[in-house]
């Protein structure tokens, strides 16, 4: 009897012992990746999505162990959006302990050369769980952008390129906030006294930042033609600056601008209409924004493109010698049979 209870009890601790070894090899479960990879659950929470990533991307060592943990655990019914980060060294329990809590990591959100809303709602939410649709409505919206103290017209200068840290599954109000945030912090008070001292408020210096860029294919150009549209400004000329036509006409890729085109109907002529258009025709890069902040101060006028089409201008005082370097430029325009 005394040999059949120490036989069984054996048993038991064996047994006891298996159990505990195949839990520990459950949780010990890993994956088979060399670096970080990062697995997503978006708003549908879609299970069957996520195991998918881990098995193709995560290269999960056992799909059905993570599933009894998983089930083990109650995640199935516990999903949270997010962007989850999946290291070598992790092993199935860890993730599900960060899938539960939520512990996600940001997205390194960058956008920069852009021109469009349309441009931007693409660039954003091919980076974040947001949809294209919902931001561009929301910043064609006039209520959403007077809530942030813009107009449809304007509200892209709240964007001010540069690298962010951002949760994947903000909302696209919550995004907005924060962007407000960023350009509350990027126009401080030494950049707004730059821009009183100009003559400009912060938005005005955003747009005309946008015209310089779209103007100069070369940044060492940006402080000059600055200095040119702002002496421009003081005297009450017209800006006559060719991007914005183009922006008003929706063709950037004109490489003439014809009598037609400067007759469009439009407060971004400024063949037309004198000061600034409503808004930036682009979303301006920092170093443009600065360098209309610190222009240089010359006493031009006129620019016309340089006739070696090296992408650099002939700059002007006077209209005569602003004649000359245009006569040149469309020379050279009409020997390449450009139209």
């Amino acid at each position: 009897m005394r040999k059949k209870i120490l036989y069984i009890s054996l048993i038991a601790v064996i047994a006891i012992i298996a159990v505990v070894a195949y839990g520990y090899s459950v949780l010990a479960t890993g994956f088979d990746i060399g670096k970080t990879v990062y697995v997503y659950v978006n708003e549908d929470k879609n299970y069957k999505a996520l195991l998918d990533e881990l098995r193709d991307s995560a290269k999960v060592e056992s799909i059905s162990n993570f599933e009894m943990l998983s089930a083990a655990l109650g995640y199935k019914d516990n999903m949270r959006t997010g962007r989850y980060a999946v290291t070598p060294d992790m092993t199935i329990y860890d993730l599900i302990r960060d899938l539960r809590s939520g512990n996600q990591i940001p997205v390194k959100l960058k956008f920069n050369n852009i021109r469009t809303k349309d441009d931007l709602s693409k660039r954003i939410s091919g980076q974040l769980m947001l949809s294209e649709k919902s931001l561009y409505n929301k910043l064609d919206d006039i209520n959403t952008c007077g809530s942030l103290g813009f107009t449809p017209e304007n509200v892209v200068a709240i964007f001010i390129p540069n690298t962010y840290e951002i949760y994947w599954d903000i909302d696209t109000d919550d995004f907005l906030q924060r962007m407000k945030k960023e350009y509350s912090r990027f126009w401080d008070e030494k950049r707004t006294a730059k821009a009183l001292e100009a003559g400009l408020s912060p938005m005005e210096v955003s747009t005309l930042a946008s015209i310089v860029e779209e103007e100069c294919t070369f940044s060492d150009e940006y402080p000059v033609v600055a200095g040119l549209y702002l002496n421009r400004l003081r005297t009450g000329q017209p800006l006559q600056a060719d991007p914005t036509v183009k922006f008003a006409v929706g063709d950037f890729s004109l490489r003439r601008i014809l009598n037609k085109h400067l007759e469009i109907n439009s407060p971004y002529n400024t063949y037309r209409h004198t000061g600034l258009p409503p808004g930036p025709i682009r979303i301006p890069s920092i170093k443009a924004i600065d360098a209309v902040l610190n222009h240089d101060k010359n006493d031009y006028l006129y620019m016309c493109a340089k006739e070696d089409f090296s992408g650099k201008h002939n700059f002007a005082n006077t209209y005569d010698k602003h004649q000359v370097y245009a006569a040149k430029y469309r020379n050279a325009l009409n020997l390449r049979g450009i139209k």
